[in-house]
């Protein structure tokens, strides 16, 4: 009997030799008739702990390895995304350019009061 082979994103790789590969499959609802995307989760061994979280991959059904392990991962079909970096001082990075001078000037116009109270003392301001 042949084995399976599927293909999926790599949602986790914390475990060692072990990644957790979703596969996604798209099916028609059986009364609304709307395409939906259902998904499984599938723990793959991964010997050399190559593949990281993003990465598309083939998988190949195997005999069971542990508990939950019965799957390996083939090959790598896409890379991954690119991950957003920690930086601690983020203003040593990113220099602040000078304000410019209609910037300053709103800067030093009070603000506005909007509410009826504020509208009234304005008003008796006026008069006196």
């Amino acid at each position: 009997m042949p084995k399976r082979v599927l293909t999926g994103t790599v949602v986790s790789d914390k475990g060692d030799k072990t990644v957790v590969v979703r596969v996604e499959r798209r099916v028609k609802h059986p009364l609304y008739g709307k395409i939906i995307r259902l998904s499984k989760k599938y723990h793959a061994h991964d010997a050399a702990n190559e593949f990281r979280a993003g990465e598309v991959v083939r998988i190949e059904e195997c005999a069971p390895i542990s508990k939950l392990k019965t799957w390996t991962v083939l090959d790598r079909i896409g890379v991954a995304k690119a991950q957003k970096a920690d930086i601690a001082d983020v203003e040593a990075v990113t220099p602040q350019a000078e304000p410019s001078a209609p910037a300053e000037e709103k800067a030093e116009k009070p603000a506005k009061k909007s509410t009826k109270k504020a509208k009234a003392e304005d008003v008796a301001e006026a008069d006196a």
